[in-house]
C-alpha cells in the first residue's frame, strides 16, 4: 500500500501575511474576514498576521512577490475581486494577475493562497465572499495552511508528520 502525505491545519507558531487589494473592498473585506477567521480558528496568532493592502487586482502579484521576498512569512494569501464591466478591461486584470500569481506560486519555497475572485456579476462576489458559495478568503487560508505543512513533509524526504 503506498504511503499517503497530506498537510495539516495546525498554524501554531506560523506567521502569515494576507496581501488584499482595496478595489472592490465590500467584496475583498469579507474575503479578509474569511481568511483571518479561518487562521486565527486554526491556531495562528493575531500578532503573527499581517494584512498588506494594495490598490487593485492588478497590483496583487507585485505586492505579493515583495512580501514574498521580505515579509519571512510561512504562507502568504493573495484575496482580491474583479467584476465584469462592459470592457475587455476584466480579461486583461483578471489574465494578468493570476498568471503573476500562478509564477509566484510556482517560484517560491513559501505557499502561496489564492484568493482572487474573477465574477461576471456583483451577486456572484457577494456570494462567494461570504453568502452562498461560501468564502473564498477561508478557502484560500485552509489551503495555505495545508500547503505550509505539506512543503515542510516533502522537504523531509516525504516523511510522515
Amino acid at each position: 500500500m503506498p504511503r499517503r502525505i497530506e498537510g495539516k491545519f495546525d498554524g501554531s507558531g506560523l506567521k502569515i501575511a494576507i496581501v488584499a487589494s482595496r478595489f472592490n473592498s465590500f467584496v475583498v473585506d469579507h474575503l479578509v474576514e474569511g481568511a483571518l477567521d479561518v487562521l486565527v480558528r486554526h491556531g495562528v496568532e493575531d500578532e503573527d498576521i499581517t494584512v498588506y493592502k494594495c490598490p487593485g487586482a492588478w497590483e496583487l502579484p507585485a505586492v505579493t512577490a515583495r512580501v514574498l521576498a521580505n515579509d519571512g512569512a510561512d504562507a502568504v494569501l493573495a484575496l482580491g475581486a474583479v467584476i465584469r464591466g462592459g470592457t475587455p478591461h476584466f480579461e486583461y486584470v483578471c489574465a494578468e494577475a493570476t498568471k503573476g500569481l500562478a509564477t509566484l506560486t510556482m517560484d517560491s519555497k513559501v505557499p502561496l493562497g489564492f484568493g482572487l475572485l474573477t465574477c461576471d456579476t456583483i451577486e456572484q462576489a457577494i456570494e462567494r465572499s461570504g453568502t452562498k458559495a461560501g468564502n473564498l478568503g477561508s478557502t484560500a487560508a485552509l489551503s495555505a495552511l495545508e500547503m505550509v505543512d505539506l512543503y515542510r513533509a516533502v522537504a523531509e524526504g516525504g516523511r510522515e508528520r
